[in-house]
C-alpha cells in the first residue's frame, strides 16, 4: 500500500537536493515529478532540464542518496525524464523572476563588482583574478567571474574547467562551477585554441551577453577579468557596469606601473572608481632570506600615488605577492594556488586581498530600495 507519511518524508529529503549548475534545490525548480513509496521502495521521478544535461549523474546519484535517508525507506528507483518544452520556459521565467531579459547587474544590484585591469600583459592578472575569486568563495561568498579577456581568454585552463560547456535552456546560459565559482569565458564557446578575431561591436554584443542571458543568480561579488589595454572591452564594461570599482595589477617594474595606471585612469574617466592596486611578481625569496628583486621595485607604490591624485581618498596597495612557483605551476594545472598550497608565500597575500573584500559586504548606500511613501 502507498504510505503518504513516508512520500512526505522522501520530498522533505529531496528538498535538500541542489542542482550543481543553478544551486537551487531541484524541488523549487520543479525538476521532481511523481514521488512514490510502496513497500519500503521509492520511486523518484526527476526531469533534467535538456538531454545530455552534464549534470545528470550527479543529481541522480544525491536523489538516491536523499531519498534512502527517509524513514521508511529501503531502496530507491530513480527515473529519468526530460522536462518539456513548457516546463523549460517555466523555468527559466522563473529563474528570471518574472522579468524581461536585461542586465542583472544593474544600478539597483547589491552585487559588488570588481574589475581586474593591467594596462598591459604578461603581469599575472588572470591567474590572480582566477584565485581572489576562488578564495572569496572559499569564505562562503557568492561569486561569479566573467573572463572578459576574450582574445586571450585563459581562466578556465586556470580553474581547471577547459573544454567544459555551459548548459543552454531556452536563451538562458547556465555558467559551469569551478570550487564554489560561477564561470564564464569565450573559450567555452569554440573548439579547442582556436583564435577569436572580431571588431569592436562583436565585442561589445558578447560581454553585454554574458551579462545578460548568463544566469549567476545571486551573487555577493561578480569579478571580470579585463583583457590587457584601454580598449573596446574596457570602454563597454564602463558604460555596462559604471558602478563597477576596479582593482589594477602590475609589477614592481616602473615601465609597467606607467602603463598600468592607464587602464585605471581610464575607469575613472568611464565613472567607475579605482578601490585598489596589487602588485604581482613581487621578489624571489632566496635560501638565505633575502629577496632578489628580478622586475625592480616600487610599481606598486608609484601606481598608487599617482591614481590617488584626485580622488578623495588615497588608493591602497593591497597586496604585494611574490613570484611563486607553486602559483605559477597552479595556473597551468588548473590547481589554484589557494586551494593547493594555501601557505605559499603567494596564497596567503591573494587571501588577504579576499579577505579585505569579503569585508566590504553589499551596502545599500546610494541604492534605490524600490519603496514608495504613501
Amino acid at each position: 500500500m502507498p504510505d503518504p507519511e513516508t512520500v512526505a518524508r522522501v520530498w522533505a529529503a529531496l528538498a535538500r537536493v541542489i542542482d550543481p549548475e543553478i544551486r537551487r534545490p531541484i524541488t523549487e525548480l520543479d525538476m521532481v515529478g511523481a514521488v512514490t513509496v510502496d513497500a519500503g521502495v521509492a520511486t523518484v521521478a526527476i526531469k533534467l532540464t535538456i538531454v545530455g544535461c552534464p549534470a545528470a549523474d550527479t543529481i541522480e546519484r544525491d536523489v538516491r542518496q536523499a531519498a534512502t535517508s527517509a524513514e521508511g525507506v529501503d531502496s530507491v528507483v530513480v527515473d529519468v525524464g526530460i522536462m518539456t518544452r513548457e516546463e523549460r520556459a517555466a523555468l527559466t521565467e522563473k529563474l528570471r523572476g518574472g522579468r524581461p531579459k536585461a542586465m542583472q547587474f544593474g544600478a539597483d544590484s547589491l552585487t559588488r563588482i570588481y574589475q581586474v585591469s593591467s594596462g598591459k600583459g604578461g603581469v599575472g592578472k588572470s591567474t590572480i583574478t582566477a584565485n581572489l575569486a576562488v578564495a572569496l568563495a572559499s569564505r562562503g561568498l557568492a561569486v561569479g567571474l566573467v573572463d572578459a579577456d576574450v582574445f586571450g581568454f585563459s581562466i578556465p585552463g586556470i580553474l581547471g574547467i577547459a573544454g567544459v560547456k555551459p548548459t543552454q535552456i531556452d536563451g538562458m546560459i547556465l555558467p559551469p562551477v569551478a570550487h564554489g565559482v560561477k564561470v564564464i569565458s569565450i573559450g567555452m564557446f569554440v573548439d579547442g585554441n582556436t583564435a577569436v578575431s572580431w571588431r569592436g561591436p562583436m565585442l561589445h554584443r558578447t560581454i553585454q551577453q554574458f551579462l545578460t542571458d548568463v544566469y549567476f543568480g545571486d551573487l555577493d561579488i561578480l569579478l571580470l577579468d579585463l583583457p590587457p589595454g584601454t580598449g573596446d572591452v574596457a570602454i563597454s564594461l564602463g558604460q555596462l557596469l559604471p558602478q563597477a570599482e576596479v582593482l589594477v595589477v602590475t609589477t614592481p617594474q616602473p615601465a609597467a606601473a606607467e602603463v598600468a595606471e592607464r587602464s585605471g585612469t581610464v575607469a575613472r574617466q568611464t565613472g567607475q572608481s579605482v578601490i585598489g592596486v596589487i602588485e604581482n611578481m613581487a621578489g624571489l625569496a632566496q635560501p638565505d632570506g633575502s629577496v632578489l628583486e628580478i622586475f625592480g621595485h616600487g610599481g606598486g607604490e608609484l601606481v598608487a600615488a599617482r591614481l590617488s591624485e584626485g580622488q578623495d581618498a588615497p588608493v591602497p596597495v593591497l597586496a604585494s605577492i611574490p613570484i611563486s612557483i607553486a602559483l605559477r605551476a597552479g595556473g597551468d594545472l588548473g590547481e589554484p594556488i589557494v586551494l593547493a598550497s594555501p601557505l605559499d608565500p603567494a596564497a596567503l597575500a591573494i587571501a588577504d586581498v579576499a579577505e579585505q573584500l569579503s569585508r566590504r559586504g553589499r551596502g545599500l548606500a546610494g541604492r534605490r530600495l524600490g519603496l514608495s511613501v504613501r
